[in-house]
């Protein structure tokens, strides 16, 4: 096989195709094996019918149609892996000639790449992290969750609603509003999850009140927002009452000696969730303030389709292993099918950006894959026989994406090793 590749443009590859005459003639030659096995012949057994005879039966470029898809799908996992390209859909082929005996077969067919887009700095990334170290306000905060689960609600009564009250409230669709329909529903007033519409009706409503409350979703710039209206009647107006903290609780409800003792068994819980959950997050934010540097007015919209329906399909798998369907999933989440594909549009826009930026900087560091990386990659993940799994992705034409992949994960190592962090104390600061 030979190939010939055009350079980039508008994110565009065209590679032309030569495939040697011997496979071409293999190809044909299988074609009508399997067509004679596929079709009855009169006066022939099934898969004896001769050529000539298939050819009066069902034209001869019938079956040479044939021979020429199965030759070109054959061959593509190896364009795919000599080009060392991860197209985001797959490839459209231009003008195909039907293969003929005995000679070579040529074909063009160009591909759509991801955008190679560019940074506007390469500069280190500057981050806030929580320290390493575990802080009081950290403690204190999970202290105070402990005490909120032994929380008690008093009702109350000759008072209107005041902030902070917890109010059992009916609400009744009358707009665009099936999904926030209920009965018996909890709502904290003055609480920041609730609109502020709903806020200021709560606020100074007495129990059997029955108001009309109607507010727009809050969305980012270019996305259309919906108006919802419902009926809210008031049913029962609570306080939460949270219990003082003492040696006498925090023994008899959470087995401590003391409340010293339960604050240095949180400290330690902390601290192991600390050493698990951070270098992730430093990642994360490093790759997301990468991002933010990413000169691209508007994300290729192949591109993120081919993200979205990656998301879209380790969603589903995840579910699949919870024993859940996306039909179960949907309703106790609360989504619409509309909010959720939207949602999911959303992080796969921000996903392709991250994956974009990434690349920037490992075509700036001009970044080398190894056969040794290929290698520690597969080891990594898990499997036994390397060479046994490295010759499945290579005739799958996978292998370009493992490489992809390789660079991203340099690129990354790169970017947090020579980050400029500063430590916040984030649980203090969200106190304030």
């Amino acid at each position: 096989m030979n190939i010939t590749a055009s350079d980039v443009k508008d994110a565009k590859l065209t590679a032309t195709v030569t495939i040697p005459a011997a496979d071409v003639d293999a190809a044909i030659k299988k074609a009508y094996k399997d067509t004679a096995k596929k079709y009855r012949f009169p006066g022939f057994r099934a898969g004896k019918a001769p050529r000539p005879v298939i050819d009066s039966a069902l034209g001869a470029e019938a079956t040479l149609a044939q021979a020429t898809n199965d030759l070109i799908a054959a061959n593509e996992p190896a364009v795919l892996n000599e080009l060392d390209i991860v197209p985001t859909k797959n490839g459209d082929y231009k003008d195909l000639d039907l293969a003929k005996d005995h000679e070579d077969y040529t074909y063009t067919v160009e591909f759509s790449l991801r955008p190679a887009a560019e940074l506007s700095s390469f500069d280190a990334v500057e981050i806030e992290m929580p320290p390493a170290e575990v802080t009081e306000s950290e403690i204190n905060n999970q202290v105070e969750m402990l005490l909120n689960y032994r929380a008690t609600f008093e009702d109350v009564e000759g008072r209107a609603v005041e902030a902070e009250d917890y109010v059992t409230v009916d609400l009744k669709a009358v707009e665009n509003a099936d999904n926030f329909a209920a009965e018996g529903r909890m709502l904290i007033a003055g609480s920041d999850s609730n609109p502020a519409e709903f806020n200021e009706a709560l606020i100074g409503a007495n129990v059997d009140d029955v108001k009309t409350v109607t507010w727009t979703d809050e969305v980012e710039e270019g996305e259309e927002a919906e108006t919802h209206t419902v009926e809210v009647t008031v049913k029962g107006i609570k306080v939460r009452n949270t219990p003082e903290l003492t040696d006498e609780l925090v023994k008899s409800d959470f087995g401590f000696d003391s409340i010293e003792a339960m604050r240095d068994a949180i400290k330690i819980e902390i601290e192991q969730d600390k050493a698990s959950r951070l270098p992730a997050e430093k990642e994360n934010r490093c790759v997301s303030a990468l991002a933010e540097r990413l000169q691209l007015d508007e994300m290729d919209a192949d591109y993120e389709q081919s993200v979205f329906e990656e998301l879209g399909q380790n969603f589903l798998s995840n579910l699949a292993a919870r024993g859940m369907t996306l039909d179960t999933w949907l309703p106790a989440s609360g989504l619409t099918m509309e909010q959720f594909i939207g949602d999911l549009h959303k992080q796969a826009n921000d996903v392709a950006r991250e994956s974009l930026a990434l690349d920037a900087l490992a075509r700036e560091l001009k970044i080398e894959v190894t056969e040794d990386d290929i290698n520690a990659e597969f080891e990594k993940a898990g499997v036994k026989d390397v060479e046994a799994s490295k010759a499945e992705f290579i005739a799958d034409g996978r292998m370009p994406a493992v490489r992809e992949s390789i660079r991203r994960s340099k690129a990354v190592d790169h970017l947090v090793e020579n980050a400029k962090v500063t430590e916040v104390d984030e649980t203090a600061k969200d106190a304030e």
